[in-house]
């Protein structure tokens, strides 16, 4: 209770509390300590009055703060049924079956086309439903459609496997051929969206493309079974015949397709089993066993022959889906051509048997009548030298009686022709000895200036009466070789040289190419044809026969057949109107060689230093490439070695540089060739600087190297032509 009315004015208040406050001073003088008492309470009366006010003031602001409350939550309130029902309002329009799931796992909203496939689940539906228990109620429901080997624990447990994927869509297949496709998301705060879709009509017409597609692929099958040569029966799994091509009909006595389709294998092997007779090692047994195996089939292939002679190969293999594929080729034709023609190798086998046994009898016939040739030959020319050279002794003597001019001329003419008749007898011998294979060849250390020099004298005489120049260039060079057989052979190509020379100069000359000495006889004669190159190593044969040089054209003949006897390399070039080269190849005796007193590997007729010169080498010969690769190093060059033409391509694009020289080899392999190979190069890249290394001397290739202005160096390559070769190029980019 208030001493004041707070309904009065402020004036009416302070009025009635100095009137208050007057009656409480006169009781305050008049009363006792009792009255003090009083007093005191009613201060405190006063100050809990206060208290009082001022939570009497929290509260009604404290109220008012709640009724603030209520009045904006009602708002809020009014908003979310507003924004629940347009959810609902929006999630009802979707064509498919929408449902969410909260993070619990358990129904929020679905709309009524969820779960409307499956009615007799649609009442269980409420919110709160936990997952597992949605997906139980779908796994039982009488309209869901499983595979006969799947229970609906195994589909409900199949589908919570998944349940946790990010991302999920799958087919659930319904009775009366409905389908729905059912896709599940996760939200972002784990909650699960699930969206049904009836995909009933997609699914039935994407089948009835496939059937068609399926036919079409059948009967494009079919056809291109019917075009093969060969039959062809298909069988599945079950071993049960499901299609085979018309070629069949004629092949085998079968019955018509239509009593056939279904047919079982084994049955089929019955009804075959009298007309085909198996080849050895095969039987219809083994046949019925590999195709009774359910899987693992190998290929099998044999021959079978029909009862009216006709004769087949067949194959069978195993197919994807454990069927298998038989097909059946007449090779009558092929095999009766076999018979033949083993038949015609058994004629041609006997005959060349009995013209072989001819042919020997033959050929020891030639041989004894060559021995006998040969034998009578050495007896004859042995026998004949005596008396020639008696002969020789009585000219002699008379000529020391005779002191009349013409006598004298007259013995000097015989002298001469008893010596060439001397010279044809020695020949004679020589070739005997070659051919009878009696020639002994004793090698051993020449020094070839002891060879040389005595040629030199006895030849110049008769160079200078033609009046021709006659050079031999001494060497120092020790080969190994029979002395006389060698000097025979050089003096033979020096006596040739002068006799078939009418004007000009003969050379005799000595290279080193490598392990080897290459003696070359050049000379300004007549010039051989290619044609006639190999005639004259005939023995008696020559090219000018009527010529009155008193050559009998033996010399060349034992050149030949002393190089093989020897191991010697002879060569030849030769143009008509410019002169011939033959030359020989002589092993260097190495333990006569001098030590050489600078680095190893250097060459004492040049300083060899090509600064470095950058050389493509394209060899296919390993050994050949790598003594070229040493030699070009030696010679202060760097080499790029590749294998093939291929190779070399792919190296030049590889490191992005022109080499400063190519070396091509001609026969480069698969076809390929070094001029080919130069002309690609220069095509792409430009004129570069190249030569070509080969063995072959022909004039085609000469000819071709000659129109391409590329150097040719026959094989075995010359070190010293091959310097000159580089060296060239090394002193033009210097000079650039």
């Amino acid at each position: 209770m208030s001493l004041i009315n707070p309904a009065d004015t402020v004036e009416q208040q302070n009025q009635k509390l100095l009137v208050i406050a007057q009656s409480l001073m006169r009781r305050v003088e008049q009363k006792s300590e009792e009255s003090g008492l009083a007093y005191r309470q009613f201060e405190r009366a006063a100050l809990l009055e206060n208290q009082v006010r001022e939570r009497t003031r929290d509260l009604e602001r404290t109220l008012d703060l709640l009724q603030d409350s209520n009045a904006r939550l009602e708002v809020a309130r009014a908003e979310t049924e507003t924004a629940r029902s347009n959810l609902a309002e929006a999630i009802e329009t979707i064509d498919e079956g929408f449902a969410l799931f909260d993070t619990d796992d358990r129904l929020v909203l679905f709309n009524s086309r969820f779960c409307q496939d499956l009615l007799d689940i649609v009442p269980d539906l409420s919110g709160g439903l936990p997952f597992e228990d949605y997906v139980s109620l779908v796994s039982e429901s009488r309209f869901l459609s499983l595979p006969d080997d799947q229970t609906p624990e195994d589909w409900a447990k199949k589908r919570l496997d998944h349940h946790r994927d990010q991302h999920v869509v799958f087919n659930v297949s319904l009775l009366r051929d409905r389908w729905l496709q059912v896709s599940e998301h996760r939200t972002s705060r784990g909650g699960t969206v699930i969206l049904q879709t009836d995909v009933s009509d997609i699914i039935q017409l994407e089948r009835q493309e496939r059937d068609k597609l399926r036919d079409q692929q059948a009967r494009i099958l079919q056809a291109t079974l019917d075009h093969l040569n060969q039959g062809v029966c298909i069988f599945d799994r079950n071993r049960t015949l499901v299609g085979w091509n018309s070629k069949m009909d004629g092949f085998l006595d079968l019955p018509k397709p239509r009593v056939t389709q279904g047919m079982n294998f084994a049955y089929l092997i019955d009804r075959l089993r009298d007309q085909l007779v198996f080849n050895e090692g095969f039987d219809a047994e083994r046949l019925r066993r590999w195709a009774n195996r359910a899987f693992g089939r190998t290929p099998i292939a044999f021959e079978i022959r029909h009862g009216d002679g006709r004769i087949y190969s067949v194959f069978a293999q195993e197919m994807p889906d454990y069927g298998f594929v038989i097909s059946f080729t007449d090779v009558t034709a092929e095999r009766e051509a076999a018979r033949a023609l083993f038949e015609m190798n058994e004629q041609l086998e006997r005959r060349v048997r009995d013209r072989t046994q001819e042919l020997g009898v033959a050929l020891a016939e030639a041989e004894r009548a060559n021995a006998s040739k040969s034998r009578f030959v050495a007896a004859a020319s042995h026998d004949l030298l005596q008396p020639l050279s008696a002969a020789k002794l009585f000219v002699s003597s008379l000529a020391d009686k005779v002191n009349t001019g013409d006598a004298q001329a007259v013995i000097g003419k015989t002298e001469k022709a008893l010596n060439g008749a001397q010279q044809i007898i020695e020949a004679l011998l020589d070739i005997s000895k070659l051919d009878a294979g009696k020639a002994i060849f004793k090698k051993q250390a020449i020094r070839l200036s002891d060879i040389l020099a005595p040629l030199r004298d006895e030849l110049a005489a008769t160079a200078a009466a033609k009046g021709i120049t006659l050079d031999i260039l001494d060497s120092s060079l020790t080969v190994r070789s029979d002395p006389a057989y060698l000097r025979r052979i050089v003096q033979n190509l020096l006596s040739n040289a002068v006799r078939y020379t009418d004007q000009g100069r003969v050379l005799l000359g000595v290279r080193r190419s490598g392990t080897n000495a290459r003696i070359e006889v050049w000379d300004t004669g007549r010039g051989i044809a290619e044609e006639d190159q190999e005639q004259i190593f005939q023995e008696f044969s020559r090219l000018n026969p009527d010529t009155t040089d008193g050559g009998l054209g033996l010399g060349l003949a034992i050149v030949e057949r002393a190089c093989n006897g020897l191991g010697h390399e002879l060569g030849l070039w030769s143009k008509p109107g410019s002169g011939s080269c033959f030359s020989l190849n002589v092993p260097i005796d190495t333990d006569a060689l001098p030590r050489a007193t600078g680095p190893a590997g250097s060459h004492s007729t040049a300083p060899q230093n090509l600064n470095g010169l950058l050389v493509l080498l394209v060899e296919n010969d390993p050994a050949l490439a790598s003594a070229l690769s040493l030699v070009v190093e030696d010679m202060g060059g760097e080499v790029i070695h590749a294998h093939s033409a291929d190779e070399a391509l792919s190296l030049m694009h590889e490191i992005q540089l022109i080499p400063d020289a190519f070396l091509f080899d001609y026969q480069l392999g698969n076809g390929r060739t070094g001029t080919e190979l130069y002309q690609q190069i220069t095509e792409t890249y430009g004129p570069v600087c190249a030569a070509i290394v080969s063995a072959d001397r022909t004039r085609e290739l000469r000819q071709t190297c000659k129109g391409l202005g590329l150097p040719l160096m026959p094989k075995p390559v010359d070190r010293d032509r091959l310097w000159a070769h580089l060296a060239q190029r090394s002193r033009e980019l210097n000079a650039t």
